[in-house]
């Protein structure tokens, strides 16, 4: 198997991670949260508009997602987050909710939103082996 399938699979089977976004006073803010994926590696989330994490975004669309650690092994995501609307948001829902089925009870809400992650960087690291194995990929 390839690094860009051995890495898009480790992010499919897993279903939360942790986004990173910094606040206009330049601060870190960090949440954990539930995501999708594309076979592009884009990461699509919802937020609402009212969250620490959405009026980051709006300012600066720097983020960076750390996915998964339960077996030793992880990834590290930088990317440049973007509100999707219209046609756009209605593709990434699908994909979204397709993983992520309990999510859709929140579509109606007042103030969701919906937002892609296109990568820059990733890292995969498994820790299980030794040398650790550590793959990159950037876009």
């Amino acid at each position: 198997m390839d690094k860009r399938n051995l890495i898009l699979n480790f992010i499919k089977k897993n279903d939360l991670a942790v986004l990173s976004t910094v606040s206009q006073e330049n601060t870190s803010e960090s949440a954990v949260l539930e995501f999708g994926e594309t076979d592009d590696f884009e990461i699509i989330f919802d937020c609402f508009s009212y969250a620490k994490k959405y009026k980051n975004l709006k300012q600066n669309k720097n983020v960076s997602l750390v996915i998964g650690w339960d077996e030793n092994i992880t990834v590290q995501y930088e990317g440049l987050a973007e509100e999707v609307d219209g046609e756009e948001k209605r593709k990434y829902q699908k994909i979204y909710w397709g993983k992520n089925p309990k999510a859709e009870r929140w579509a109606s809400k007042e103030g969701m939103t919906y937002f892609k992650v296109k990568p820059i960087w990733i890292r995969y690291s498994n820790l299980n082996k030794n040398p650790w194995e550590t793959l990159e990929l950037s876009f």
